[in-house]
């Protein structure tokens, strides 16, 4: 038997032991969760990769359940914030006090300050406000006055937009959408789980009661477990070519995507693809991270950071189009 074999094996039983917690999320939300599936799976690709994750989706969707019922379930600080047009970056962040009686200034800490955040309606503030949230993202820490206060791990924002009424909203530039992981697409829910929803829903009283069934600690230790998952060279290849196909298509026998797309996916997307394919591989209580894992989630990490051109959205192509055909045809390993 080779170590290579002997190494797996031992990396297999690692994985096996440290994802556990992972059915028993899943477990504590269905009691609260009908369907969202799709929303589910990548909370947690985001929670466990250390990435942010933007939600597009009607009003009604139970985003804001499935969010704050994570929170409970992984026993971690959760905050929802509102973003309206009058928000101001001290409402996010925190501000400076003076205190009359010591003489000095004290800092009141803002609702930033929590392991996970619902920035309900990003795009409703401007953009000193949705840049200051961004900052945070980015850089893990807060400054208030002269002093840095670094963010407690794990911390992931969760962003939403309302794609219906754009009356009176601040869109988000590029650049700073690409600092999100992933953007999901929340869509209504099938007809037997709308009557499941309205079964569990439509009675007043007590709703169930969430239990945390793991702890902060246990996310952090996975992230480093995460990280010795197993990736195949034609696999990080594969990753690579499905980013330069966005980029060169005709070097991919794509040259109908030519003059669709005005800017391809920058190097973050290959770093996201990596690590969402590796917290999707460790989902799935598996070592080793395969073309699935990666075609999987690709959806998600692509489909913000495509630009499509005029001739494209003349035409109604989104990104969405522009990364369905690469899946189709760049040469899967």
């Amino acid at each position: 038997m080779s170590t290579t074999t002997i190494d797996m094996q031992a990396l297999s039983e690692k994985i096996e032991k440290h994802s556990a917690f992972i059915d028993d999320i899943y477990a504590e939300l269905d009691k609260v969760i009908v369907g969202q599936r799709y929303m589910i799976d990548r909370l947690l690709i985001g929670l466990l990769a250390d990435g942010h994750v933007l939600l597009e989706g009607v009003p009604g969707l139970a985003k804001t359940l499935t969010v704050s019922s994570l929170a409970t379930a992984i026993k971690t600080k959760f905050q929802r914030i509102q973003f309206t047009p009058d928000l101001l970056p001290a409402d996010l962040i925190g501000t400076l006090i003076y205190n009359q009686k010591e003489m000095e200034f004290t800092v009141k800490k803002g609702p930033i300050f929590s392991n996970i955040v619902l920035a309900d309606e990003i795009n409703r503030s401007p953009a000193k406000v949705q840049s200051a949230l961004l900052e945070a993202m980015q850089e893990r820490q807060v400054t208030i006055g002269e002093e840095t206060f670094p963010l407690q791990a794990p911390f992931l924002v969760l962003a939403t937009q309302n794609p219906v009424e754009q009356e009176g909203t601040y869109t988000l530039p590029e650049a700073q959408v690409d600092r999100f992981m992933l953007k999901l697409k929340i869509g209504y829910p099938s007809k037997n789980e709308e009557l499941e929803i309205m079964r569990r829903m439509a009675r007043t009283g007590e709703r169930v009661k969430l239990k945390a069934v793991v702890t902060p600690k246990k996310i952090l230790e996975a992230r480093e477990v995460i990280n010795e998952i197993y990736l195949d060279e034609k696999v990080e290849r594969y990753i690579v070519d499905l980013i330069f196909a966005t980029r060169n298509p005709d070097d991919y026998h794509l040259s109908e995507l030519k003059d669709l797309i005005a800017f391809g996916a920058s190097p973050r997307a290959s770093i996201n693809l990596n690590l969402a394919a590796r917290a999707h591989a460790f989902m799935q209580h598996r070592a080793y991270v395969t073309p699935e894992d990666v075609r999987f989630i690709t959806m998600d990490v692509l489909r913000h950071r495509i630009i499509p051109t005029f001739e494209a959205e003349a035409e109604d192509i989104n990104s969405e189009y522009i990364v369905k055909q690469i899946l189709r045809t760049v040469q899967v390993p």
